[in-house]
């Protein structure tokens, strides 16, 4: 299928991208230039995953792709086809708040709450990877996710409330 640019008046061919996206296959047809980011809020209609910068400097638009924190507004999306993609609106358990949630709700982490489902994404992102051991390398490791309303502190304390959580289960 052909579609035309019409900034430029040039013809495209839109290629198929399959997605597991929040544990639904979604199949589009998209022009090659269309980020993940894009895809999953213009395409897709899921806008929780947010447009913050678009350059990869503030992480609104953090979700998981493949087990890993990845920023959607720098990832193609035909370089993510066949991937698992999840977004904010698919880490709870169906009405069940995933732990995080609850714990940003308990320590007040966010105010306007731009950048919260980039930083629950990123957040899951860092615990599954096992590498932050203390609240230092938390805040480290959580440094790619900007909060600039000053919740910063709220948004380690409930990351660091899971985390210890977990390691006495």
């Amino acid at each position: 299928m052909k579609s035309t640019d019409r900034a430029k008046g040039v013809a495209v061919n839109k290629i198929n991208v399959n997605l597991s996206l929040n544990n639904q296959n979604v199949k589009l047809k998209l022009q090659p230039w269309v980020s993940l980011l894009d895809a999953i809020r213009d395409h897709c209609d899921l806008t929780g995953t947010k447009k913050g910068c678009d350059h990869g400097q503030c992480g609104a638009c953090t979700v998981i792709c493949d087990g890993e924190r990845i920023l959607s507004c720098l990832s193609l999306a035909v370089m993510k086809d066949g991937s698992k993609i999840t977004t904010i609106e698919g880490v709870a358990n169906g009405k069940e708040l995933h732990a995080l949630q609850k714990a940003f709700i308990e320590h007040d982490a966010f105010q306007c709450g731009y950048c919260t489902p980039g930083q629950i994404c990123s957040a899951i992102g860092m615990l599954d990877e096992g590498h932050a051991n203390t609240r230092e390398e938390v805040k480290e490791l959580m440094s790619g996710n900007l909060c600039r309303c000053g919740a910063n502190s709220n948004i380690i304390d409930a990351i660091m409330e899971i985390k210890e959580n977990a390691n006495h289960e």
